[in-house]
């Protein structure tokens, strides 16, 4: 052992036995095809979450934007309601996710959309989160379904029901025609509830928009946690089922009954039992424009009651209860009360 001298092997004898033993290592390998994507779990908490938060910063923006019309004759934004959600949604497509960015509360749950018809394409993955966003095709038919669907099918249904298709003694076309809308609508929302259950099973696609489009939400880093607390969630989640429940229960009382209850609870009584019955009930001044509430044909002044019944469809007089169908002009043409 000691005569004899030690060898150096020489610089491509490395390379010569990778080249030797290439073939037979690629005969162990895994084949492509069973290679897969490991299987991740996305919180589906955080996923409605995501959605809630994108609803309420919608509707803090459209709270801002209206404060800016507040000086302006009230009730005009009611007529472009459908227009400014449709602005809204728009603005937060186009900085969010045309750009390649989450939502706001997609970006507050740690999620970012990912193109799943991508990933399945691929072979197995480090991690489970890797992938492509979305492509150019898939952001502007995001924006499509989003934005202009929902804007087209809310005024689709306002102006259906300003001109009064659904009632007996229209025009067999626009009779067809609401009821074609009404049985979408119902084939809409029962397709939706599926897509529900799916999403509770398999933590994937919130909506049929997602799935149509393959978009999934995954984690944006393995790392970070969500930004709002479920502490904070709660409390929202909460008192927006309090309010849900407030404004179900609300219609169903009868405010003419309740205010007969308390009315001998009432300080000023004198005022109440002399009150000028030519006065608007809603602002309690002569009406400037008189218009007449049908049928009971009670009178409001012309913003004060186009305003509620642009707020609420099923309004009903204030004086008598009864459900206003119709506004008129103090010895003029009938209109149909805004919906």
């Amino acid at each position: 052992m000691s005569g004899t001298s030690f060898v150096p092997p020489s610089q491509d004898a490395w390379l010569r036995t990778y080249h030797k033993l290439l073939p037979h290592w690629q005969s162990y390998s895994i084949p492509h095809s069973l290679q897969s994507t490991i299987p991740i779990t996305i919180s589906r908490v955080n996923q409605v979450d995501a959605a809630r938060l994108d609803i309420e910063m919608s509707a803090m923006l459209k709270e801002q934007l209206v404060k800016v019309f507040s000086l302006m004759k009230p009730g005009m934004l009611f007529q472009y309601e459908a227009e400014l959600d449709a602005f809204l949604e728009f603005l937060i497509w186009r900085f969010s996710i045309w750009v390649d960015k989450p939502t706001p509360g997609i970006s507050l749950m740690n999620l970012r959309y990912r193109d799943e018809r991508a990933v399945e394409t691929r072979g197995k993955v480090r991690t489970g989160l890797e992938g492509p966003g979305l492509t150019v095709a898939q952001k502007i038919w995001y924006c499509v379904a989003t934005v202009g669907g929902q804007y087209i099918w809310a005024r689709l249904q306002s102006f259906s029901a300003f001109r009064r298709w659904g009632d007996s003694e229209q025009r067999p076309l626009a009779r067809q025609a609401w009821i074609l809308i009404q049985r979408i609508e119902g084939f809409y929302k029962a397709t939706s509830f599926g897509n529900l259950l799916i999403f509770l099973y398999t933590g994937k696609y919130r909506n049929l928009i997602e799935r149509a489009l393959r978009a999934r939400l995954v984690y944006g880093s393995p790392n970070m946690n969500r930004a709002v607390s479920f502490e904070y969630m709660n409390r929202q989640l909460v008192w927006n089922e309090f309010s849900e429940m407030l404004l179900l229960l609300l219609p169903l009382l009868n405010s003419s009954s309740l205010k007969n209850f308390l009315r001998p609870f009432s300080k000023d009584k004198s005022s109440s039992s002399a009150e000028d019955d030519s006065a608007c009930p809603i602002c309690r001044a002569s009406p400037c424009t008189p218009f007449l509430a049908l049928p009971c044909e009670h009178r409001y002044c012309y913003y004060c009651l186009r305003t509620r019944c642009a707020a609420v469809p099923s309004f009903r007089c204030l004086r008598c209860n009864e459900p206003v169908i119709a506004m008129q002009r103090h010895g003029g043409v009938t209109n149909p009360a805004p919906k």
